[in-house]
Protein backbone atom coordinates (compact mmCIF):
# COMPACT_ATOMS: atom_id res chain seq x y z
CA UNK A 1 0.00 0.00 0.00
CA UNK A 2 1.46 3.30 -0.91
CA UNK A 3 2.69 5.28 1.89
CA UNK A 4 -0.10 7.77 3.64
CA UNK A 5 -0.02 11.57 2.91
CA UNK A 6 -2.54 13.48 5.34
CA UNK A 7 -2.68 16.26 2.60
CA UNK A 8 -4.83 14.04 0.19
CA UNK A 9 -8.25 13.81 0.01
CA UNK A 10 -10.37 12.05 -2.08
CA UNK A 11 -11.48 14.62 -3.96
CA UNK A 12 -7.86 15.12 -5.18
CA UNK A 13 -6.87 11.85 -6.48
CA UNK A 14 -10.15 10.65 -7.78
CA UNK A 15 -11.52 7.54 -7.70
CA UNK A 16 -9.61 5.40 -10.16
CA UNK A 17 -6.33 5.88 -8.13
CA UNK A 18 -7.91 5.48 -4.98
CA UNK A 19 -9.44 1.55 -6.13
CA UNK A 20 -5.58 1.41 -7.12
CA UNK A 21 -4.22 2.10 -3.49
CA UNK A 22 -6.65 0.00 -1.80
CA UNK A 23 -6.52 -3.10 -3.94
CA UNK A 24 -2.66 -3.86 -4.04
CA UNK A 25 -1.87 -7.21 -2.53
CA UNK A 26 -5.11 -8.19 -1.28
CA UNK A 27 -5.36 -11.76 0.76
CA UNK A 28 -6.43 -14.11 -2.82
CA UNK A 29 -6.97 -17.57 -1.83
CA UNK A 30 -6.10 -20.21 -4.74
CA UNK A 31 -10.15 -20.83 -5.33
CA UNK A 32 -9.97 -17.26 -6.66
CA UNK A 33 -9.66 -16.97 -10.61
CA UNK A 34 -10.35 -13.13 -11.33
CA UNK A 35 -10.01 -10.65 -8.04
CA UNK A 36 -10.76 -7.11 -8.11
CA UNK A 37 -10.17 -4.93 -11.82
CA UNK A 38 -12.80 -6.83 -14.25
CA UNK A 39 -16.88 -6.44 -13.82
CA UNK A 40 -16.96 -9.59 -11.71
CA UNK A 41 -14.73 -11.79 -9.40
CA UNK A 42 -14.73 -15.02 -10.85
CA UNK A 43 -14.62 -18.07 -8.41
CA UNK A 44 -14.36 -21.80 -8.15
CA UNK A 45 -17.79 -23.27 -6.81
CA UNK A 46 -18.15 -24.38 -3.66
CA UNK A 47 -17.05 -28.31 -3.83
CA UNK A 48 -19.06 -31.13 -3.47
CA UNK A 49 -20.51 -32.20 0.28
CA UNK A 50 -20.32 -28.16 0.94
CA UNK A 51 -23.78 -25.52 1.00
CA UNK A 52 -22.91 -22.08 0.11
CA UNK A 53 -23.60 -19.07 2.37
CA UNK A 54 -24.20 -15.62 1.62
CA UNK A 55 -24.56 -12.78 3.89
CA UNK A 56 -24.34 -8.88 4.14
CA UNK A 57 -23.70 -6.07 6.47
CA UNK A 58 -23.10 -2.92 6.69
CA UNK A 59 -21.52 -0.02 9.08
CA UNK A 60 -22.65 3.42 8.93
CA UNK A 61 -21.07 6.35 10.60
CA UNK A 62 -22.55 7.93 13.42
CA UNK A 63 -24.58 4.43 14.02
CA UNK A 64 -22.37 1.61 13.88
CA UNK A 65 -18.80 3.93 14.67
CA UNK A 66 -17.87 7.41 15.30
CA UNK A 67 -15.18 9.41 12.73
CA UNK A 68 -12.69 9.66 15.57
CA UNK A 69 -12.43 5.77 16.22
CA UNK A 70 -9.43 4.55 14.63
CA UNK A 71 -10.04 3.79 10.82
CA UNK A 72 -8.37 0.49 11.54
CA UNK A 73 -10.88 -0.35 14.05
CA UNK A 74 -13.25 0.08 11.94
CA UNK A 75 -12.53 -1.74 8.79
CA UNK A 76 -11.64 -4.68 11.08
CA UNK A 77 -15.69 -4.49 12.24
CA UNK A 78 -17.17 -3.86 9.07
CA UNK A 79 -15.83 -7.25 7.47
CA UNK A 80 -15.33 -9.46 11.55
CA UNK A 81 -19.32 -8.68 11.74
CA UNK A 82 -20.17 -10.84 8.25
CA UNK A 83 -17.49 -13.13 9.37
CA UNK A 84 -19.47 -13.74 12.47
CA UNK A 85 -23.03 -14.64 10.86
CA UNK A 86 -21.23 -16.76 8.65
CA UNK A 87 -19.50 -18.45 11.70
CA UNK A 88 -22.59 -19.03 13.57
CA UNK A 89 -24.48 -21.46 11.22
CA UNK A 90 -21.01 -23.30 11.67
CA UNK A 91 -19.51 -22.53 8.43
CA UNK A 92 -16.19 -21.11 7.48
CA UNK A 93 -15.62 -17.58 5.52
CA UNK A 94 -14.27 -17.39 1.88
CA UNK A 95 -14.93 -14.23 -0.29
CA UNK A 96 -15.62 -10.63 0.55
CA UNK A 97 -17.10 -7.84 -1.89
CA UNK A 98 -16.16 -4.34 -0.25
CA UNK A 99 -18.61 -1.36 -1.22
CA UNK A 100 -17.39 2.22 0.38
CA UNK A 101 -19.38 5.13 0.75
CA UNK A 102 -17.35 8.33 1.83
CA UNK A 103 -17.49 12.13 1.49
CA UNK A 104 -15.38 13.75 -0.97
CA UNK A 105 -13.58 15.64 1.55
CA UNK A 106 -12.21 12.31 3.46
CA UNK A 107 -8.41 12.05 3.81
CA UNK A 108 -7.10 9.61 1.51
CA UNK A 109 -5.06 8.39 4.59
CA UNK A 110 -7.90 7.74 6.80
CA UNK A 111 -9.41 5.05 4.00
CA UNK A 112 -5.96 3.62 3.54
CA UNK A 113 -5.54 2.70 6.91
CA UNK A 114 -9.57 1.67 6.89
CA UNK A 115 -8.51 -1.02 3.85
CA UNK A 116 -5.67 -2.01 6.70
CA UNK A 117 -8.47 -3.02 9.18
CA UNK A 118 -10.26 -5.03 6.71
CA UNK A 119 -7.41 -6.58 5.26
CA UNK A 120 -5.87 -7.63 8.78
CA UNK A 121 -9.54 -9.05 9.41
CA UNK A 122 -9.47 -11.00 6.03
CA UNK A 123 -6.04 -12.48 6.54
CA UNK A 124 -6.53 -13.22 10.18
CA UNK A 125 -9.71 -15.65 8.78
CA UNK A 126 -8.73 -16.61 5.30
CA UNK A 127 -10.97 -14.21 3.84
CA UNK A 128 -10.61 -12.97 -0.08
CA UNK A 129 -11.58 -9.79 -1.05
CA UNK A 130 -12.42 -10.09 -4.44
CA UNK A 131 -13.93 -6.56 -5.43
CA UNK A 132 -16.42 -4.04 -4.43
CA UNK A 133 -17.56 -0.65 -5.04
CA UNK A 134 -16.90 2.96 -4.44
CA UNK A 135 -19.61 5.85 -4.24
CA UNK A 136 -19.74 9.44 -2.75
CA UNK A 137 -21.99 9.88 0.06
CA UNK A 138 -22.29 12.49 3.23
CA UNK A 139 -21.01 10.13 5.44
CA UNK A 140 -19.08 7.26 5.93
CA UNK A 141 -20.46 3.48 5.23
CA UNK A 142 -19.00 0.30 4.38
CA UNK A 143 -21.00 -2.66 3.27
CA UNK A 144 -19.32 -6.02 3.21
CA UNK A 145 -20.85 -9.20 1.21
CA UNK A 146 -19.08 -12.58 2.52
CA UNK A 147 -19.79 -15.94 0.91
CA UNK A 148 -18.86 -18.70 3.05
CA UNK A 149 -19.11 -22.51 2.79
CA UNK A 150 -20.65 -25.22 5.59
CA UNK A 151 -21.07 -28.68 5.18
CA UNK A 152 -23.93 -30.58 4.09
CA UNK A 153 -25.86 -31.39 6.91
CA UNK A 154 -23.74 -29.32 9.38
CA UNK A 155 -25.80 -25.80 9.48
CA UNK A 156 -26.87 -24.47 12.45
CA UNK A 157 -29.66 -22.65 12.48
CA UNK A 158 -31.74 -20.44 15.21
CA UNK A 159 -34.57 -22.33 14.77
CA UNK A 160 -33.88 -25.70 15.61
CA UNK A 161 -34.58 -25.07 19.31
CA UNK A 162 -36.24 -27.55 21.48
CA UNK A 163 -38.52 -27.43 24.81
CA UNK A 164 -35.83 -28.63 27.58
CA UNK A 165 -32.72 -27.46 25.61
CA UNK A 166 -30.45 -25.56 27.57
CA UNK A 167 -29.43 -21.87 26.62
CA UNK A 168 -25.72 -21.10 26.68
CA UNK A 169 -23.36 -18.37 25.62
CA UNK A 170 -19.86 -18.34 24.50
CA UNK A 171 -17.70 -15.39 26.63
CA UNK A 172 -18.63 -12.77 28.38
CA UNK A 173 -21.54 -10.14 28.03
CA UNK A 174 -21.67 -6.17 28.29
CA UNK A 175 -19.95 -2.93 28.51
CA UNK A 176 -19.50 -3.55 24.27
CA UNK A 177 -19.47 0.32 23.98
CA UNK A 178 -16.34 0.63 25.71
CA UNK A 179 -14.16 -0.57 22.60
CA UNK A 180 -15.14 -4.17 22.65
CA UNK A 181 -17.59 -3.52 19.64
CA UNK A 182 -14.84 -1.90 17.51
CA UNK A 183 -11.92 -5.00 18.58
CA UNK A 184 -13.89 -8.23 18.83
CA UNK A 185 -12.80 -11.62 17.77
CA UNK A 186 -15.79 -13.51 15.74
CA UNK A 187 -15.55 -17.10 17.36
CA UNK A 188 -14.66 -19.52 14.05
CA UNK A 189 -13.03 -21.87 14.94
CA UNK A 190 -15.56 -22.17 18.40
CA UNK A 191 -18.36 -22.38 16.08
CA UNK A 192 -16.56 -25.02 13.48
CA UNK A 193 -15.90 -27.46 16.46
CA UNK A 194 -19.58 -26.69 18.18
CA UNK A 195 -21.05 -27.74 14.22
CA UNK A 196 -18.77 -30.70 14.35
CA UNK A 197 -19.91 -32.01 17.37
CA UNK A 198 -23.37 -32.45 16.20
CA UNK A 199 -24.47 -31.71 19.83
CA UNK A 200 -26.10 -28.42 19.28
CA UNK A 201 -29.67 -27.83 17.84
CA UNK A 202 -29.53 -24.20 16.99
CA UNK A 203 -27.12 -21.55 17.10
CA UNK A 204 -26.66 -17.52 16.08
CA UNK A 205 -24.10 -15.07 17.03
CA UNK A 206 -25.25 -12.08 20.14
CA UNK A 207 -24.91 -8.86 17.65
CA UNK A 208 -28.38 -7.05 18.83
CA UNK A 209 -27.80 -8.22 22.21
CA UNK A 210 -29.23 -10.82 24.25
CA UNK A 211 -32.52 -8.79 24.71
CA UNK A 212 -33.16 -9.20 21.32
CA UNK A 213 -31.66 -12.24 19.85
CA UNK A 214 -32.54 -14.94 22.13
CA UNK A 215 -36.09 -13.77 21.77
CA UNK A 216 -35.83 -14.19 17.93
CA UNK A 217 -34.03 -17.75 18.39
CA UNK A 218 -36.82 -18.89 20.76
CA UNK A 219 -39.81 -17.10 18.45
CA UNK A 220 -38.00 -19.02 15.33
CA UNK A 221 -37.82 -22.37 17.41
CA UNK A 222 -41.72 -22.05 18.73
CA UNK A 223 -40.85 -21.41 22.05
CA UNK A 224 -40.35 -19.40 24.86
CA UNK A 225 -37.60 -19.52 27.33
CA UNK A 226 -36.88 -19.19 31.13
CA UNK A 227 -33.10 -16.99 32.36
CA UNK A 228 -31.54 -18.17 34.91
CA UNK A 229 -30.07 -14.55 35.39
CA UNK A 230 -27.76 -14.68 38.21
CA UNK A 231 -25.90 -17.07 35.60
CA UNK A 232 -24.88 -14.17 33.09
CA UNK A 233 -21.22 -14.41 32.38
CA UNK A 234 -20.75 -10.41 32.52
CA UNK A 235 -17.29 -8.29 31.71
CA UNK A 236 -15.30 -6.21 34.47
CA UNK A 237 -17.46 -3.53 35.42
CA UNK A 238 -21.04 -4.46 34.11
CA UNK A 239 -24.09 -5.84 35.58
CA UNK A 240 -26.59 -8.34 34.49
CA UNK A 241 -28.60 -6.04 32.65
CA UNK A 242 -25.98 -4.03 30.76
CA UNK A 243 -25.14 -8.16 29.50
CA UNK A 244 -28.41 -8.63 28.83
CA UNK A 245 -29.27 -5.32 26.94
CA UNK A 246 -26.09 -3.59 25.69
CA UNK A 247 -25.03 -5.48 22.20
CA UNK A 248 -23.06 -6.36 19.91
CA UNK A 249 -20.74 -9.01 21.89
CA UNK A 250 -20.47 -10.78 18.99
CA UNK A 251 -20.39 -14.30 20.98
CA UNK A 252 -22.42 -17.32 20.24
CA UNK A 253 -25.82 -18.01 21.64
CA UNK A 254 -26.90 -21.38 21.39
CA UNK A 255 -29.69 -24.19 21.81
CA UNK A 256 -27.77 -27.74 23.61
CA UNK A 257 -29.99 -30.67 24.39
CA UNK A 258 -29.98 -31.34 28.07
CA UNK A 259 -28.73 -34.86 27.87
CA UNK A 260 -25.45 -33.80 25.70
CA UNK A 261 -25.05 -30.90 27.73
CA UNK A 262 -22.53 -31.88 30.27
CA UNK A 263 -20.34 -33.81 27.68
CA UNK A 264 -20.50 -31.26 25.30
CA UNK A 265 -19.24 -28.51 28.41
CA UNK A 266 -16.61 -30.81 29.49
CA UNK A 267 -15.27 -31.55 26.25
CA UNK A 268 -15.26 -27.50 25.48
CA UNK A 269 -13.34 -26.65 28.65
CA UNK A 270 -10.70 -29.20 27.33
CA UNK A 271 -10.57 -27.35 23.30
CA UNK A 272 -11.22 -24.07 24.50
CA UNK A 273 -9.98 -23.11 28.43
CA UNK A 274 -9.96 -19.77 27.71
CA UNK A 275 -13.20 -18.95 26.04
CA UNK A 276 -16.50 -19.61 28.92
CA UNK A 277 -19.21 -21.37 27.80
CA UNK A 278 -22.09 -20.54 30.27
CA UNK A 279 -25.46 -22.05 30.95
CA UNK A 280 -27.84 -18.92 31.50
CA UNK A 281 -31.11 -21.13 31.32
CA UNK A 282 -33.52 -23.30 29.01
CA UNK A 283 -35.96 -22.79 26.37
CA UNK A 284 -39.50 -24.30 27.32
CA UNK A 285 -43.31 -24.47 25.52
CA UNK A 286 -45.04 -21.18 25.14
CA UNK A 287 -46.78 -20.34 27.98
CA UNK A 288 -44.56 -21.15 30.35
CA UNK A 289 -41.77 -18.87 29.68
CA UNK A 290 -40.47 -16.03 32.03
CA UNK A 291 -38.91 -12.65 30.53
CA UNK A 292 -35.87 -11.34 32.82
CA UNK A 293 -37.02 -7.95 34.57
CA UNK A 294 -34.43 -5.85 32.84
CA UNK A 295 -34.95 -2.20 31.43
CA UNK A 296 -32.65 -3.10 28.74
CA UNK A 297 -33.77 -3.82 25.64
CA UNK A 298 -30.91 -4.63 23.25
CA UNK A 299 -30.45 -3.12 19.78
CA UNK A 300 -33.28 -2.16 17.07
CA UNK A 301 -32.95 0.02 14.00
CA UNK A 302 -35.17 2.95 13.63
CA UNK A 303 -35.96 2.85 17.45
CA UNK A 304 -32.70 2.42 19.75
CA UNK A 305 -30.61 6.22 19.29
CA UNK A 306 -27.25 5.69 19.36
CA UNK A 307 -24.77 6.85 22.00
CA UNK A 308 -23.28 10.59 21.39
Amino acid sequence: MNTPDSRLTLASIGEDELISRLVQDLPQGPEVITGPGDDCAVVRPVESGWNQLLKTDCVVEGVHFLREAAPEQVGWKALARVVSDVASMGGVPQHALVTLVLPQELEVAWVERLYAGLRRCAETYGVSIVGGETAGGPLVMVSVSLTGKVREGCVLRRDGAKAGDVIAVTGRLGGSITGHHLNFLPRVAEAGWLADSQRVQAMMDLSDGLAKDLPRMAKASGLEFVLEEGTLPVNAGCSAAQAWGDGEDYELLLAIPEEAWGGLAAAWAGQFPEVLLTRIGTFVPVGLGVRPDFDGAGWEHFVTVPPA
